[in-house]
């Protein structure tokens, strides 16, 4: 059977928007509030050694969200673009990406 849009369901939730907490999750968040740091149970997440953290990565699964836009880009530009094969608005993303990445460490810097 294969899916369709109409199969999907789609929920945005909005940060600044919470719904409220029941009083469940209350209860819930005052007893872990008021449990001392040596009644925590840290089996399921093992301590890791320095080596481990080496080559972490800070926001490696991070996924920004997208929107969608009108650009006007020069002919020869697009055609540049599309001419590195598939992937061309993913390419054109990651091009801005690093401007702007690099226009926000020179701004740091100075």
């Amino acid at each position: 059977m294969k899916k369709t849009d109409a199969d999907t369901v789609r929920f945005q939730l909005d940060p600044a928007n919470l719904p409220p907490l029941t009083d469940a999750q209350k209860a819930e968040l005052e007893a872990l509030k008021a449990m001392p740091d040596s009644d925590i149970d840290y089996s399921d997440a093992p301590s890791q050694p320095d080596a481990f953290w080496q080559n972490a990565e800070r926001g490696r699964f991070y996924k920004p969200i997208k929107q969608q836009i009108t650009a006007r880009l020069d002919a020869d530009v697009l055609a540049w673009l599309k001419s590195q094969g598939k992937g061309y608005q993913a390419r054109m993303n990651a091009i801005l990406r690093r401007e702007m990445l690099a226009t926000a460490n020179e701004r740091r810097r100075a």
